[in-house]
């Protein structure tokens, strides 16, 4: 597998600056900066790097509750992300909407979700939209272990099966849940196994493995581009921090987590590039600090920025 030297250099700096922009939100967050509920993408940033790294600007991604490693992967806006955490006007949605509901159309980002299991059907319509109008755009819908236990999840294979639409299905298996552990609430070890009964293929890869996420969704991307319909791609990896902010974990082992974090896929991945020769230990360092003035710059124009105004709160809703 060939990846040309500048993807492989966005992939190092893209998870980064997921990593980076978490763990600060948890800072911020834990000093009453930030509100409402957060949910951290951080251990799981090579599947949204891997992923987003086959995908074209007009192509679509719907996210979840846990989304902000999709959207930076999508090439959203850290200060409109980080005003939105802020409940600041400038914020992607004007501050009304905080973590889990973050868009930005114009990228294909058709929205965080704090339903789970509610990016399925929009999803399914993304792709139902391109192959209608003759285009070959492609949909990407992100989910975890949980949502595949919900209704919409079988309703959206099924219908993307039937119409061969170009869809691509990725699980983010991070084995809980919320608190509950994938072998108490699915009888099969993957989730991809659940492929087979919708005649689509089904892909188990390791979500750690940034390389190993990119390969698998660029053949789901060119299938789905070409017109022969969706696949389900299983990405098992591991979240580090709780299901939100808070969140005590009592219900896994501290051993679990140790043993996940030997696998963290962003020493792994700074490992191949140095192998590879792609890049040197002295221009890592230098990506880090440069990525790191950059989240910096987020957090000061999300503190600098007005909040909305009482007039506003019943502006942009439905009823």
């Amino acid at each position: 597998m060939a990846i040309e030297r500048e993807t492989l250099q966005w992939m190092y700096r893209n998870m980064l600056t997921i990593r980076y922009f978490e763990e600060r939100v948890a800072e911020l967050f834990a000093a009453g900066k930030c509100f409402g509920f957060v949910h951290l993408y951080v251990g799981e940033e090579a599947v949204a790097t891997g992923a987003c790294a086959n995908l074209r600007k007009d192509d679509y991604i719907t996210s979840t509750h846990r989304g902000h490693g999709h959207l930076i992967s999508k090439g959203g806006d850290l200060k409109l992300m980080m005003a939105e955490l802020f409940g600041r006007r400038t914020g992607y949605c004007k501050g009304k909407g905080g973590s889990m509901h973050i868009a930005d159309v114009e990228l294909g980002i058709l929205g965080a979700n704090g339903i789970v299991g509610g990016g399925f059907p929009i999803a399914v319509g993304a792709g139902f939209t391109a192959k209608y109008k003759g285009t070959d755009q492609v949909a990407a819908c992100f989910f975890g272990d949980g949502a595949s236990n919900q209704g919409t999840f079988h309703e959206a294979l099924n219908m993307a099966s039937i119409w061969k639409l170009p869809v691509v299905f990725i699980n983010e298996n991070n084995f809980y849940g919320i608190s509950l552990s994938q072998r108490r609430s699915m009888n099969v070890p993957d989730v991809a196994a659940r492929a087979a009964a919708y005649n689509i293929p089904g892909v188990v890869v390791d979500g750690n493995d940034v390389l190993a996420v990119y390969e698998a969704v660029q053949e789901a991307v060119k299938r789905a581009r070409a017109g022969e319909g969706p696949t389900l791609i299983e990405c098992k990896t591991y979240r580090y921090r709780g299901h939100f902010e808070g969140d005590p974990t009592v219900y896994r082992p501290e051993e679990e987590v140790q043993e996940w974090k030997k696998k963290d896929p962003i020493p792994r991945f700074e490992e191949k590039l140095v192998q590879m020769g792609i890049m040197t230990e002295d221009q890592m360092k230098q990506v880090r600090a440069e990525i790191a003035g950059k989240i910096e710059e987020a957090v000061k124009f999300a503190e600098e920025s007005p909040w909305p105004s009482p007039e506003e709160v019943l502006e942009d809703v439905y009823a």
